[in-house]
């Protein structure tokens, strides 16, 4: 009776098949307009860029893009713990700070609100990868120096991965940049996604 109900088991294994291996690990992805694919079609953000890539990977990861334009690090902190408990990512992606940086703001609590969301974050078991912004030369060096330092200060202090400025190679190609100044265009995020896939992919291994 136990060899045959052991013969049943594994007929019915091997008929689930590699459809139900392991479910997805998920990255959740908390950004601002940088991330939220901003006056371009969803598919061609640098997040759908790298889910594409992803896809073929074994075991296979999925991106949860909760980016939102305009975000803060404030509201992105008070967003985080209902979507770490709804999706409990193995990796989040934070990339937050422009909107800060872009209204002036105090760089204190900037730096306080990142680093609450990085601990947040690795309480819940997930790794943690922090996406550095640079600001518009006119905001000035003490400023533009001082955010700088900000994300590679916490990702120091935390043994936290860091792209120290997301749109390397990007921001200073006007053909790859909105008319803004500020985003990239559709043919720009190519590139910002290899700017994050060289950081991210080690956490997923």
């Amino acid at each position: 009776m136990r060899r045959c109900l052991g013969v049943i088991l594994l007929v019915v294994a091997l008929a689930m098949g590699p459809a139900h291996a392991a479910a997805p690990r998920t990255i959740l992805v908390l950004g601002d307009s940088l991330s939220a694919a901003h006056n371009i079609p969803i598919e061609k953000g640098w997040v759908s860029l790298l889910q594409a890539r992803y896809s073929d990977m074994v075991p296979g990861w999925s991106l949860v893009n909760a980016s939102i334009s305009g975000e803060t690090s404030l509201s992105g902190r008070n967003r985080l713990p209902s979507l770490l408990a709804k999706y409990q990512p193995a990796v989040v992606v934070i990339e937050l700070g422009a909107n800060d940086g872009l209204r002036g703001l105090p760089l204190e609590p900037l730096k306080a609100n990142l680093a609450a969301m990085a601990q947040a974050s690795r309480q819940a078991g997930a790794k943690v990868l922090l996406l550095g912004i640079e600001l518009p030369v006119n905001y000035g060096p003490q400023y533009r120096d001082g955010l700088r330092a900000a994300y590679k200060g916490l990702a120091d202090t935390q043994h936290l991965a860091l792209v120290p400025f997301l749109l390397d190679g990007v921001a200073t190609r006007p053909e790859l940049m909105q008319d803004d100044g500020l985003h990239p265009t559709a043919e720009g995020e190519p590139r910002v996604a290899d700017n994050v896939d060289a950081a991210l992919r080690p956490l997923l291994r």
